[in-house]
């Protein structure tokens, strides 16, 4: 079971970033990818999520003009398309796998018992 989480760095505001998540060894099912945040000094936010076995995507309002999610089944990856990125976006970017619904990732939070956690990467909005 692994997670991988690739494509950050620094971006002036207004600029875009395209973040990826590598997984694999999951058990397809009904498997959820979702993409939380943790801005510096917050807790941990989830902020968009996506069904492997129907492309079914949830965003956060706070995300959901900006950011876009997709997937590329044959090489096992979840994309989180970042647009008209705001200083406010600053934070370390977590992808992570659950069988838990969507609705219930991003409400909570957090991952049901059998969510797995990738490393993090960092998205820095500045000029």
């Amino acid at each position: 079971v692994q997670l991988q989480a690739s494509g950050g760095g620094l971006v002036e505001p207004g600029g875009s970033l395209r973040l990826s998540c590598e997984h694999s060894g999951f058990p397809l099912g009904s498997l959820a990818i979702s993409w939380f945040r943790q801005k510096p000094g917050k807790e941990r936010e989830g902020i968009a999520c996506i069904v492997l076995t129907d492309g079914m995507t949830l965003h956060k309002d706070s995300v959901k003009d900006r950011f876009t999610l997709s997937r590329d089944d044959v090489k096992n990856v979840v994309y989180l398309q970042m647009n008209s990125l705001e200083p406010e976006d600053t934070g370390v970017y977590f992808c992570a796998a659950d069988l838990s619904a969507c609705a219930v990732t991003l409400a909570a939070n957090q991952l049901g018992p059998f969510g797995s956690w990738g490393k993090g990467t960092l998205v820095t909005v500045s000029s």
